[in-house]
């Protein structure tokens, strides 16, 4: 694995990480994400930062760890910037709690091999 790669992991661990302390400190829930805009902003802006660093993964990465959908994370990213942000409060919550933990696991993973 490249150097750069390992950068990116690290940086895309860090924002789920941020993502997870947003959700625990406010208290977040997939029905109260609608209205609290500060925790909607705070998550969306993770993603959309995720989606931006796997843009910059190598296709070596990609390639060898396609067990992750990493074009639909990319995707996801440009949702998030060419709709000012909004996302269906569903699919960022189901990001949030779900997905990104478990693209967390993976970079955690895949830098200790």
């Amino acid at each position: 694995m490249r150097d750069r790669d390992v950068v990116i992991l690290n940086k895309i661990i860090q924002y789920a990480k941020e993502i997870a302390f947003t959700i625990e400190k406010f208290a977040v829930t997939e029905s109260g994400l609608e209205s609290d805009f500060v925790s909607k902003n705070a998550i969306s802006m993770c993603i959309l930062q995720i989606g931006e660093l796997v843009g910059h993964l190598s296709d070596e990465f990609k390639l060898e760890n396609d067990a992750i959908p990493w074009q639909a994370i990319r995707g996801m990213r440009n949702i998030a910037a060419h709709n000012y942000g909004e996302f269906d409060i569903k699919t960022l919550w189901e990001m949030a709690a779900s997905e990104v933990p478990a693209l967390q696991e993976y970079c955690e993973s895949a830098i200790k091999t």
